[in-house]
């Protein structure tokens, strides 16, 4: 039998995932857990370890059942899952805690005195990557100030993927994403001393895991690994990226001819673009975004907004309840068979929104935990369709504002995502930024981003182009160029867009102090 099958596990905050590929890109089989976190007063956001640990190995032993002859034919393992957080082990491998998620908000005092503090400039010049709430130096020092006993019982600090990875072959490490962009310097891809002395972490250096490049090396799948998952002990296991590096990898983001940059529109909005090196790095006043390593030297930057599609959820969820309070029980698909037509029919401009609907506030390509979404410019002329209109133009907006603070615009966006989908969002979104886009047809990018890493070092793909001209550039549909005129109505759109953003910034603090007041 012959050895023709890679597995990718992503593990991300909703689902873990384990994907059997064929060598030609093709979905061999997959297998899925859902998974599960706790939600504390004060911020908190938990996840239990060791059922983390439990489920992956059940979604590996599943998918063993799924492919036939799987054991036999699979070549390697590639890991990739949720990014920051913090997961602390002690010497003997377990779990002090459960893991803290990216999720999780109670360092947001933290955080902000690190944003502000005296060595600001040098963590953002040294890692390319702002400080959020989420981060792992963000709750280290939480935990030197209200937790310290955790610090005191820890021998490692992880994050999600590194666990698992750990799981899977005993070897305590961290990869260069995650490691670089939290206490590095993305120019030598290693922890920084001028970073922790700066972050005030100098005494927990010692928890910080060697950093591995799962493009480069791989580790043998432990005994303990096989007999959970019915895989062969000695299978090497790659260390993958941070999951959104891996989703840029599996929706075409490295490709040094086109200077690509990827957005992927789900509930939440990412948003990269291709760096060939060190020296195409554009760091922005705002100090926000993250700079992550790629194979071959290259890196991307990546600005995230804190809700993409999760603000037409909402707007149809209202036509949802008014629809109920008058005896009718919509049908989602119904109400989305004719969205994109009523979208494209309103008058563009009717209104302005700003999708800040997370709770959480924005973190991309701005950071305000107080920013909330608002519409303005209403009239008694405005419609339901001139209003919804809105909300995709804001989209759009939104990708645009992220982009223009990464330096200069790709040649092309690569679209991933449920947003994806949608025609009249893919033409705005062409015409808010300028470029082509096109979507890219791999259903499971975050696995594929993985397994093309681990393929690398296994000698499958020379490097990350060849592994992207395989699996990638078949599945990338057609580009859609940008409409001239609804183009040149963007560009009005993006400086009212601009403008109100800025002027909103004083009115967010406002209605926070209300809304702390009110509770």
């Amino acid at each position: 039998m012959s050895k023709d099958i890679l597995i990718g596990i992503d593990a991300g905050t909703s689902v873990i995932k384990a994907v059997a590929f064929q060598l030609d890109g093709t979905r061999a089989g997959i297998a899925t857990r859902r998974n599960s976190y706790t939600t504390l007063p004060g911020g908190g956001v938990e996840q239990d370890m060791q059922r983390t640990w439990a489920d992956t190995a059940s979604v590996l032993a599943d998918l063993v059942k799924e492919v036939p002859n799987l054991s036999s034919r699979v070549i390697g393992i590639g890991v990739t899952g949720q990014g920051d957080g913090t997961w602390l082990i002690d010497d003997a491998g377990d779990p002090v805690h459960d893991g803290w998620l990216w999720l999780d908000a109670r360092a947001a005092d933290e955080a902000a005195q690190i944003a502000s503090g005296p060595g600001k400039d040098t963590i953002y010049q040294a890692t390319g990557t702002g400080v959020n709430v989420c981060q792992m130096r963000s709750h280290l020092k939480w935990m030197q100030t209200h937790a310290p006993d955790l610090l005191d019982r820890a021998a490692t600090a992880f994050h999600c993927k590194d666990w698992l990875h750990f799981k899977l072959t005993n070897v305590r490490a961290t990869d260069p994403t995650e490691g670089v962009f939290t206490f590095g310097d993305f120019r030598t891809r290693d922890y920084s001393g001028a970073v922790l002395e700066a972050l005030g972490l100098e005494k927990q250096r010692h928890l910080l895991p060697p950093i591995l490049d799962g493009s480069a090396q791989t580790h043998p799948l432990s005994a303990e690994a096989s007999a959970a998952t019915g895989l062969p002990e000695g299978l090497p296991v790659s260390l993958g990226y941070v999951d959104i590096a891996c989703t840029g990898l599996g929706a075409g983001l490295y490709d040094p001819q086109v200077q690509a940059g990827v957005s992927v529109l789900g509930s939440t909005g990412a948003h990269l673009r291709f760096v060939r090196d060190v020296a195409g790095v554009t760091l922005n006043p705002e100090r926000t975004g993250y700079t992550l390593a790629m194979p071959g030297g290259a890196l991307a930057q990546f600005q995230t907004n804190m809700a993409a599609t999760l603000n037409i959820d909402w707007m149809l969820g209202l036509a949802a309840d008014m629809m109920r309070a008058q005896g009718i029980e919509p049908a989602r698909d119904a109400i989305l068979a004719g969205l994109d037509a009523q979208v494209m029919a309103a008058p563009a401009g009717a209104a302005m929104y700003h999708p800040y609907i997370s709770a959480a506030g924005e973190r991309g390509p701005f950071t305000d935990t107080s920013a909330r979404a608002s519409f303005t410019g209403l009239d008694a002329t405005t419609s339901w369709g001139g209003m919804m209109r809105a909300v995709f133009e804001s989209l759009a907006l939104a990708t645009r504002d992220c982009y223009a603070a990464m330096g200069p615009m790709p040649a092309e966006v690569r679209l991933s995502g449920g947003g994806a989908r949608s025609t009249a969002l893919r033409q705005m979104l062409a015409a808010a930024l300028g470029v082509p886009v096109r979507t890219v047809a791999q259903e499971e990018a975050g696995a594929a981003g993985a397994v093309m890493i681990a393929g690398i070092a296994l000698g499958v793909f020379e490097d990350a182009q060849a592994a992207t001209e395989a699996w990638i550039s078949p599945l990338l549909q057609a580009p859609e160029p940008p409409d001239a005129a609804l183009a040149d109505t963007f560009e009005t759109l993006f400086e009212a867009y601009t403008t109100t953003r800025a002027a909103l910034s004083p009115v967010w603090a406002a209605q926070a102090q209300m809304r702390e007041k009110l509770t």
